[in-house]
């Protein structure tokens, strides 16, 4: 058995004393099935997909108000439980720079993540494992921490209530989309799929597809959502995705692909799948799609497969679910080994996916000061699988898929120069978050 001692993530500020069972009627207006039943929750109902419907994008509250924009909805909730002090610092005072370099790597010094408690021993060497309800989970969450559920519409318009009851059915397991009390970004937080399901940390169809359909709501290449696997760096062993808001390029958006062919019945789904070029990670990219249910399951079937293979992951969900990285990782593994350098694990930086994607959370004021595009090199390179592991890996994809990777011409070489890159829309949402409520009226 491999394990590895850090410090624990706080997702919520009911995550220290969760550990006491709790009883029925527990009073602590919770997630759980003793108080949710009974209690009412804002509601956004995103609208079905219904390719080339002009009746789609037509965005209704309970009061019949004109247009609702989600992101502004879903920033200014934020920013409502900040002004409550419910955040265990203020990351808005968190400093952050663009690390000189050719490849732009992100620095942010976050010292309200560096706490002083006692390292926590976690099990790396098991991607699957099965849900335990003496640990932590999103059930013991408080519901002032929670900014609204997140379910389908039964048509193609999406709705907000600010008020709904959650349904007593027998069944029904809400959506919720809930702060992350120790934010690394503005806007940061966690999607938990059917809460009340105690879903363990692992993609299935459904869940993935609710995630793309977070980040295609939000409608904003700059809002990503992102995943991290047991045994890559997932804190709570309950289904999660995690999601904030950065106003700038990624690294790993901005890194060179190349493209793999497909059989016919894959290719039938309109799905590219390609390979990272010139970066320190290797990964794989997955876009396109006839419809996101397309692109969904796609991907899905690949972590899925991962999962099946016990292979450690992380998901980053870009370009308003339109892109999506799939990057199997190792660094755990080598620590567990002894096999990560002392200067690398003193920064105590946990690569999990928005590390990897290029935005880096430095603990220490000496390490971001320091920073430099050489030691972010070095940190990713040992996250990154060996040539020989990931051809590996690949295989296993390639062979689940029904897959056929054939050789291609340099000039199939994608280098992202498309003219719809984010790299080079003009920054003007994030002024609207900042500025303006979130009943955003047209």
């Amino acid at each position: 058995m491999l394990t590895i001692k850090r410090v624990a993530t706080v997702l919520s500020n009911y995550q220290e004393d969760a550990y006491e069972k709790q009883e029925a009627g527990c009073g602590r207006n919770c997630l759980g099935k003793c108080c949710s039943p009974a209690s009412t929750l804002p509601l956004y109902a995103f609208k079905k997909d219904q390719e080339d419907s002009g009746e789609c994008g037509v965005i209704n509250s309970s009061k019949e108000q004109p247009q609702l924009l989600f992101l502004n909805l879903l920033l200014g909730q934020w920013e409502d439980r900040m002004r409550q002090g419910l955040f265990l610092y203020d990351v808005m005072n968190c400093k952050t720079k663009i690390i000189p370099g050719k490849y732009g790597f992100i620095a942010q010094l976050n010292e309200g993540r560096h706490l002083k408690k006692r390292p926590t021993e976690f099990r790396i060497d098991q991607v699957l494992q099965h849900f335990d309800d003496s640990k932590f989970n999103f059930t013991k969450v408080g519901q002032e921490e929670v900014l609204f559920r997140f379910e389908q519409s039964h048509d193609c318009k999406s709705r907000f209530m600010g008020s709904a009851p959650v349904t007593a059915e027998p069944n029904y397991s809400p959506n919720v989309i809930a702060i992350n009390v120790s934010p690394i970004e503005y806007g940061h937080v966690l999607l938990i799929p059917h809460v009340l399901d105690c879903l363990p940390q692992r993609i299935d169809h459904d869940s993935f597809l609710l995630a793309l359909h977070l980040a295609k709501e939000a409608a904003d290449p700059f809002f990503r959502v992102g995943y991290n696997s047991l045994g890559a760096f997932a804190t709570i062993n309950h289904l999660h995705f995690q999601a904030y808001y950065l106003e700038v390029p990624f690294p790993i958006e901005k890194a060179p692909t190349k493209r793999f062919f497909t059989q016919k019945g894959f290719h039938d789904r309109g799905v590219t799948v390609s390979e990272l070029l010139g970066y320190p990670v290797r990964g794989l990219v997955f876009e396109g799609g006839k419809s996101l249910q397309d692109l969904s399951d796609v991907v899905a079937n690949t972590c899925i497969c991962l999962q099946n293979n016990n292979i450690p992951f992380n998901v980053l969900i870009s370009d308003c679910g339109k892109r999506i990285f799939l990057l199997p990782q190792c660094y755990a593994e080598k620590q567990a080994l002894g096999e990560v350098s002392r200067e690398l694990l003193d920064t105590q930086v946990n690569p999990a996916v928005w590390e990897i994607s290029g935005h880096i959370v430095l603990k220490r004021r000496k390490d971001y000061d320091d920073a430099s595009e050489a030691y972010a090199w070095r940190l990713l390179i040992e996250v990154s699988l060996s040539k020989e592991r990931f051809q590996e890996v690949k295989a296993y994809i390639l062979e689940a898929e029904a897959l056929q990777e054939n050789s291609i011409s340099q000039a199939e070489v994608n280098v992202n120069q498309k003219e719809d890159s984010i790299c080079k829309q003009p920054a003007s949402q994030a002024d609207q978050h900042l500025s303006h409520d979130c009943m955003v009226l047209q």
